[in-house]
C-alpha cells in the first residue's frame, strides 16, 4: 500500500465544519463591498516574478526571503506565486486600461503565498482579502477605506480593535528623510546588526522595522519621517485625520510605521488588537500613488488595504464569535425504499423555494434502521427530521418531526401544498 500524501507544510485544508465560518466571514465582507460601491476584480494566482521586484522593492523581505518564485520549463519565463495582490490588481488596470473612463473601486478575495516559518496567524498559503481604489488622490479616499474597515469590524462584532496612522510623505520628502536616517544610523554603526548594515544604504526604511530588541533604542532615537513633511503631505495627512475625527474614530499617529512595500507614499495605517499577541495587524494598508507608474502605466494614485482571513477568523474565535449556524433546515428520513420517489420530489421542492434539505443516503447494506437514521438526522444539527413513512404517504402526508425541541409535536403535513408550509422548517 502506498504511503498517504499529506499537504504542503503550511498550506492547510479548510473542512467542515470549519469551512461554514469562512463562508460567513467571506459573505460579510462581499455585502460591505456592495454597500461601498466596490467590484470584484479575480487576478491570476501567478505572475511574472519582476512585476513584484519592481512593485514590491528589492530590499524587502518578500522579495528577497519569502516569494515562491521558479522558472517556466515551457519558456524560461520567471515566475511567481502571488505574496500579495495589490501589484496584481495595478497591473491588470494597466493591462487592459480601466481608468480611461475615470477611478475604478475594487476588491478581491484570494490565496496567498509566502516561504515563511509556519505560525499562528502566519502561514505559507493564506487568505486575503483586499480593496483597491484605483485613481482617486484625494485624502477622502484615504478616510474612505479605512472607514470600510472599521464597517467590517462593526458587520462581524468585533470590539477590540484600534487604528494607527502615519504619513510616508512625498518621494523627495522620504528621499531627504533617506538621507538624515542614513547619517543616524552610521553615527551609531557598532550598534547595528548584520541585516541592518545590509538595508542601510539600500533601503534604511526597512530597518525601522527591525524586530531586534538590541536596536529599539536606535531606533527610536532615529529622525521621523513626520518632520521632512512639506506643506502638501502635512495637507493631506490632516484632512484624513479631520475626517477620521469627524466620525468619531479614534486613532493613534505612530511615526515609526512604515508598512513591508516600498510602494506606499501619503497615508499608512494599520488595524491592530491586543487578543493574538506579536500577530496583531489583522488589517493594513495606505496610498501607493506611484505604484502604477513604477509597474509601468501612466501616472495614477491608487489607496487600498489588506485582510488576512486566518488572523480574522482566529480573533473571531478569541472573541468568542462564531457566525451564523450552517445546519440544514430539515433531514428526510427514509423507512423503506418505497419512500424515496416521493421523498426526492419533496426534497427538491423544498430546496427549490430556499431551504436546506439533507436526504438520508444508504448504503449497499440498505438504507438502515429508523433508529439510525434518526441519530444521522440529530448529528446533522437539522432542526427537523422529515419522516416518509407509508402510513403518511398513503395520506399524501410527510410527518414533520422537531429535533431541537422535545416538548414540541411532531405533525403532518400535506405534501401537495408544500410550498405553503415549507417556511416552517426554517423557523419554527
Amino acid at each position: 500500500m502506498a504511503e498517504p500524501l499529506q499537504a504542503v507544510k503550511g498550506m492547510n485544508d479548510i473542512l467542515p465544519p470549519e469551512s461554514a465560518r469562512w463562508e460567513w466571514l467571506e459573505d460579510t465582507v462581499r455585502a460591505l463591498m456592495r454597500r461601498y460601491g466596490y467590484r470584484n476584480i479575480r487576478t491570476p494566482i501567478v505572475e511574472p516574478t519582476p512585476l513584484f521586484v519592481r512593485g514590491l522593492g528589492e530590499v524587502t523581505d518578500i522579495v528577497e526571503k519569502e516569494m515562491y518564485s521558479f522558472i517556466d520549463s515551457m519558456n524560461g519565463d520567471p515566475l511567481t506565486l502571488r505574496p500579495e495582490n495589490t501589484a496584481g490588481v495595478v497591473r491588470a488596470a494597466i493591462e487592459h486600461s480601466m481608468l480611461y473612463d475615470g477611478g475604478k473601486r475594487l476588491f478581491y478575495i484570494g490565496p496567498m503565498f509566502r516561504h515563511e516559518k509556519p505560525q499562528r496567524g502566519r502561514y505559507r498559503q493564506f487568505h486575503q482579502v483586499g480593496v483597491e481604489a484605483l485613481g482617486f488622490g484625494g485624502p477622502e479616499t484615504d478616510a474612505e477605506v479605512i472607514l470600510m474597515a472599521r464597517a467590517l469590524w462593526r458587520d462581524l462584532g468585533l470590539a477590540e480593535v484600534r487604528l494607527e496612522i502615519n504619513s510616508l510623505g512625498l518621494l523627495d520628502e522620504r528621499k531627504a528623510h533617506r538621507a538624515a536616517l542614513i547619517a543616524h544610523f552610521e553615527a551609531n554603526a557598532e550598534l547595528l546588526d548584520a541585516e541592518a548594515k545590509r538595508r542601510l544604504h539600500r533601503n534604511p526604511l526597512r530597518i525601522l522595522d527591525t524586530k531586534n530588541p538590541a536596536m529599539q533604542d536606535l531606533v527610536d532615537a532615529a529622525p521621523q519621517l513626520i518632520g521632512f513633511l512639506g506643506e502638501a503631505s502635512l495637507k493631506h495627512f490632516d484632512a484624513v485625520r479631520s475626517a477620521l475625527a469627524a466620525v468619531g474614530q479614534p486613532f493613534t499617529v505612530n511615526p515609526r510605521l512604515v508598512r513591508g512595500m516600498d510602494y506606499y507614499t501619503h497615508t499608512v495605517f494599520e488595524w491592530i488588537t491586543p487578543r493574538l499577541g506579536a500577530q496583531g495587524t489583522i488589517c493594513g494598508g495606505g496610498r501607493y500613488d506611484g505604484l502604477v507608474e513604477m509597474i509601468g502605466g501612466r501616472p495614477a494614485p491608487g489607496v487600498g488595504w489588506g485582510m488576512g482571513l486566518e488572523r480574522v477568523l482566529d480573533l473571531l474565535q478569541q472573541s468568542g464569535i462564531d457566525g451564523p449556524a450552517s445546519a440544514p433546515d430539515a433531514y428526510a428520513v427514509l423507512p423503506d425504499a418505497a419512500a424515496l420517489g416521493p421523498a426526492i420530489a419533496a426534497v427538491e421542492a423544498l430546496r427549490a423555494v430556499g431551504l436546506s434539505v439533507v436526504m438520508h443516503a444508504g448504503g449497499a447494506a440498505g438504507l438502515g434502521s429508523m433508529k439510525s437514521q434518526f441519530k444521522k438526522a440529530d448529528a446533522s444539527g437539522a432542526r427537523h427530521a422529515l419522516v416518509f413513512g407509508g402510513n403518511e404517504l398513503a395520506q399524501g402526508m410527510v410527518a414533520v418531526k422537531p429535533l431541537r425541541d422535545a416538548a414540541a409535536p411532531q405533525v403532518l403535513r400535506p405534501l401537495a401544498t408544500l410550498a405553503d408550509w415549507a417556511q416552517e422548517l426554517r423557523t419554527a
